[in-house]
């Protein structure tokens, strides 16, 4: 990762990016060896640190950028440490569980992977979780279709396609398991949808190309469409994963 999209911003991130599913949470503690550590890798804001520590006794949360740390959600189960995916610096053979949600996209893989294998305990499950663009309601879809793929497009870092592959693309040299089917439903009002296409990565690459009538006219248009601002509508990102024993 030459440039970190997210080393600023992490009160949006915080506020804006969706939390993941118990069901999630219960599959990964149910497939873990045990239950007593699992290190969550590109944490961000916490959004899946916070709610592993609901299973597992200790949590770990690691981030390279200080703001998204200073953002995160505290938990009395969770410590958080400002440092890189591939060097973590924390003590070997512990982890039953290593995650990296909407984050391994990111990493130098092989320097990670070898990381990954230092700090897990025998067994452990590695988990790379990722979600693509939302689905809104068929009414929304067409102009958010259109805005992803065309307008926004082209300012999304290569990384994205790897995102939107569902990381099928991503080399996993580990004994790989079946993930669970799940995804992320959230009923939002207009803000909430506008705030979260304001942390993409593309949105800030945009704005920094001087292109934020981009954002600004998706915003409108949307805006037209949705009804009253406080409206709640349907969300929902379909959640890929890559599980596998270490």
């Amino acid at each position: 990762m030459t440039t970190n999209w997210f080393d600023a911003g992490g009160a949006d991130y915080a506020a804006f990016r969706p939390d993941y599913p118990l069901e999630l949470v219960d599959a990964l503690s149910d497939l873990a060896p045990r239950r007593r550590l699992a290190i969550d890798m590109g944490c961000g804001a916490g959004q899946l640190t916070a709610a592993l520590a609901e299973r597992f006794d200790a949590v770990i949360g690691v981030d390279p950028s200080a703001d998204q740390i200073a953002h995160a959600r505290p938990h009395p189960g969770v410590r958080y440490v400002v440092a890189p995916a591939e060097a973590t610096g924390l003590a070997p053979g512990q982890a039953d569980l290593i995650t990296a949600a909407q984050a391994a996209h990111w990493f130098d893989l092989e320097p990670f992977y070898d990381e990954a294998r230092r700090l897990a305990a025998p067994g452990a499950l590695l988990a790379l979780i990722t979600y693509g663009a939302p689905v809104l309601e068929p009414d929304l879809g067409a102009r958010f279709n259109r805005f992803y793929a065309d307008e926004i497009g082209p300012y999304w870092p290569a990384e994205r396609r790897l995102v939107d592959s569902g990381y099928v693309d991503l080399g996993f040299p580990f004994e790989e398991l079946t993930p669970p089917e799940t995804a992320i439903r959230r009923d939002w009002a207009l803000g909430d949808l506008l705030g979260y296409v304001g942390t993409w990565s593309a949105a800030r690459r945009a704005r920094e190309a001087g292109r934020a009538e981009v954002l600004e006219a998706f915003a409108r248009d949307l805006a037209g469409l949705w009804g009253e601002p406080g409206l709640r509508r349907l969300v929902v990102w379909p959640v890929r994963m890559r599980l596998g024993r270490l």
